[in-house]
């Protein structure tokens, strides 16, 4: 199986897992994007095929001082028109080669990683949606249908430059949608409820989500080394708070960060705090507080009592995966519907980003931290994620695909097809 993936942490994370599941299970796995960012976040050994380029594409890297500064329905545009579709065209050239090359049955790619599904249906190949947020699956676009019919065109356009047909979403695979999440959290896909409704839950479905979609919640594999932590510094009598920004937000924190340190203060006697984040950013930090700039978060978060985050996906499901609750601080893309998901289920309680205040912090963590309702919550969907199976129920669905025709490379004098002229 080819994993296609975009150059972003959160996004390549579960893949690794499901991966890894497959590989025990006896199946060959391979990935392909972006391979300068990607090299850092995969297992030693494992193989990756070059796709894409950002100079080439000429689009703008996420996380660069422009993306930076935008917020709402601007870094939205951003996002798709100046990241994720020159993206699409830079990767379509490695995606096909890949694809030649390591001649997968199945293709799993990613939903910010067009160039997979454009290239599966060029070579007649299966292939699965990777959901790592669940804001797609949500109608992200209900209040702002402007927006979303401006994205459905830039991706009708991106198709029709690539000469496949019209009247699909590569966004979403007609075989398989792996949602790396549950309706516990999401919620059950929209407030009408039928007796259709009613009968899909009964048979298994989800809500009015349609049975390809497989909810499979949080899948954890093996993560790069996050190198030393003070792991006695953490206070036994207080309860243990981290502060995370995430890996492409953390330099948007500058305002943020002051007024962490302000409620960390107005905590101090019952809480400790531990601020991942920049040096230069975090300013002067108190004794009763923990600063490291990157922290081993998967192995901190069995020895915390609430998390304070920026609503990325990956950090969120983390979380309650531990059945810890949050605070959570959404700071553009997907991170307000995430959060809004958090606060609906009843984990935790959204608070501002842009401009955060020391009392609303401050009421926020004493919430979580006092609040049982908030904490039972968390569990609730903590249980969920574990019964949904993670990695080995993602890896049970991607076996039932049927394997598509074997690629290899195309004869002497071989023309596309007449709708798709390929990458």
């Amino acid at each position: 199986m080819l994993f296609v993936v975009p150059p972003l942490a959160g996004h390549v994370n579960p893949t690794v897992a499901v991966a890894a599941e497959l590989s025990a299970r006896g199946h060959q796995v391979a990935w392909t994007g972006p391979a300068a960012a990607l090299t850092p976040l995969l297992p030693t050994g494992s193989l990756l095929y070059a796709a894409g380029d950002r100079d080439a594409a000429g689009g703008q890297e996420l996380g660069g001082a422009r993306w930076r500064d935008l917020r709402g329905i601007a870094a939205l545009r951003f996002l798709w028109a100046e990241a994720l579709i020159p993206l699409a065209r830079a990767m379509l050239p490695g995606v096909h080669a890949a694809v030649e090359a390591f001649r997968p049955d199945v293709l799993v790619t990613d939903q910010q990683a067009l160039a997979g599904p454009v290239v599966a249906r060029r070579h007649g190949l299966p292939w699965a949606t990777s959901a790592t947020t669940s804001a797609e699956i949500v109608r992200p676009f209900d209040d702002f249908p402007k927006v979303g019919e401006w994205v459905s065109q830039r991706i009708a356009a991106l198709l029709a430059e690539c000469g496949a047909p019209g009247g699909w979403d590569p966004r979403f695979s007609p075989h398989l949608v792996l949602v790396f999440s549950t309706p516990a959290l999401i919620g059950d896909g929209g407030p009408e409820r039928t007796a259709a409704h009613v009968q899909d839950a009964a048979n298994g479905f989800a809500g009015r989500y349609p049975p390809h979609y497989a909810f499979v919640g949080p899948a954890f594999g093996a993560r790069p080394a996050g190198g030393d932590f003070p792991w006695r510094r953490l206070d036994p009598g207080r309860a243990r708070v981290l502060v995370s920004l995430g890996t492409l937000n953390r330099a948007a924190g500058a305002r943020f960060y002051p007024a962490v340190l302000r409620a960390a203060d107005a905590l101090a006697d019952r809480a400790q705090l531990i601020l991942a984040a920049p040096a230069d950013l975090a300013g002067d930090i108190p004794p009763h507080m923990l600063h490291q700039e990157y922290v081993p978060q998967l192995q901190l978060l069995p020895h915390l009592d609430a998390v304070l985050c920026h609503g990325g996906h990956n950090t969120v499901c983390e979380a309650l995966a531990y059945g810890l609750p949050l605070v959570v601080a959404p700071v553009r893309d997907d991170q307000p519907i995430v959060a809004r998901q958090v606060a609906e289920a009843g984990a935790g309680v959204r608070v501002r980003f842009g401009r955060a205040r020391t009392d609303e912090l401050h009421q926020a963590l004493s919430a979580v931290l006092d609040d049982p309702a908030h904490r039972r919550a968390a569990r609730r969907i903590q249980a969920s994620f574990a019964a949904a199976g993670g990695a080995a129920t993602a890896a049970d669905r991607l076996e039932k695909l049927r394997p598509g025709p074997r690629p290899g490379p195309a004869a002497p004098g071989t023309a596309p097809t007449d709708n798709e002229k390929g990458p």
